[in-house]
């Protein structure tokens, strides 16, 4: 039962994170961080390689986060060591 847990969690939080790339592509603003004591935002008209950037590592993320809990859930790698 543990290993469909971490499945199902790493399936979802990379759908999550892929939600939150999808709805930065719509708007043109990704959530990146915080600059001090406001948050950084970057908008692809004011900062597009900041933007692009983040924008590839939200979808990197997710891709890889959704395959490898796809993966877990078929057996063909180890589940994720959580106690």
């Amino acid at each position: 039962m543990p290993v469909a847990l971490g499945a199902l969690f790493l399936v979802g939080v990379g759908l999550g994170v892929l939600a939150v790339a999808r709805q930065g592509w719509r708007t043109g603003e990704l959530p990146a961080g915080s600059r001090g004591l406001s948050a950084y935002r970057p908008r692809r008209d004011e900062q597009p390689a900041a933007f692009h950037f983040f924008f590839a590592l939200y979808v990197g993320m997710g891709v890889a986060a959704v395959l490898y809990g796809a993966a877990m859930a078929l057996g063909a790698v180890p589940p994720l060591p959580l106690r």
